[in-house]
C-alpha cells in the first residue's frame, strides 16, 4: 500500500474515514494533482497552439483539471460520504469548479488586459498563483458544503443509484 512508508500520524490522517483536518489535507493533495494538470496544460497551450489566447488556454486547462480532481475528491477526499446522484453531484461539482475558474479568469483578465502584464510568467502568476489560491478557497467551501455534503437521511447510493447503508 502507498501509505505503508509514511509516518504513523500521517498514515492515520490519510486512511479511513477522515477528520475535517484530513479532508483538508486530502483536498490539497487532490488539488495539487489538479494544479499540475492545470498549470502544465495551460503553459503548453499558451506556448503552442493557443499563443495569444490565454483565456481559451485557461478554460481548457481548467476543464482537464476539473475531471482529474472530481475523480480524486469523489473517491478519496469525500468518498466516505453518502451520495445522492452521481450526475447531480458532477453537475454541482462542475458549477462550483466554474465559479473557481471565474475567479482565476478574473485575475488573469485584470493582469493581462487591464494592467498589461502579457508575458507567460505574468499570466501564470495571475491565473495560477493569485487566481488559483482564491479560487481554491471558494471551491473547498462549495465542494464540502454543497457537492459532497453529508446526506441528512444517512443513506448512501452506490454509483448505479441503488440505496444502501452510509
Amino acid at each position: 500500500m502507498v501509505l505503508a512508508g509514511l509516518p504513523a500520524p500521517l498514515r492515520r490522517l490519510l486512511a479511513g474515514r477522515p477528520t475535517p483536518s484530513a479532508e483538508v489535507l486530502r483536498f490539497l493533495v487532490v488539488g495539487g494533482t489538479g494544479f499540475v494538470v492545470d498549470v502544465g496544460l495551460f503553459t503548453l497551450l499558451r506556448l503552442g497552439p493557443l499563443d495569444g489566447h490565454p483565456l481559451t488556454a485557461k478554460v481548457l486547462s481548467t476543464a482537464a483539471a476539473v475531471v482529474v480532481t472530481w475523480l480524486g475528491n469523489r473517491t478519496w477526499t469525500w468518498g466516505h460520504r453518502a451520495r445522492a446522484s452521481t450526475r447531480r453531484e458532477l453537475a454541482l461539482y462542475v458549477a462550483a469548479s466554474v465559479g473557481g475558474m471565474l475567479v482565476a479568469l478574473a485575475c488573469l483578465y485584470v493582469s493581462h488586459y487591464v494592467l498589461g502584464f502579457r508575458s507567460v510568467l505574468a499570466d501564470n502568476v495571475a491565473a495560477n498563483g493569485v487566481g488559483l489560491v482564491l479560487g481554491t478557497a471558494f471551491r473547498f467551501v462549495a465542494y464540502r458544503t454543497v457537492v459532497f455534503r453529508d446526506r441528512p437521511d444517512g443513506v448512501a447510493r452506490d454509483p448505479a443509484g441503488r440505496r444502501g447503508p452510509a
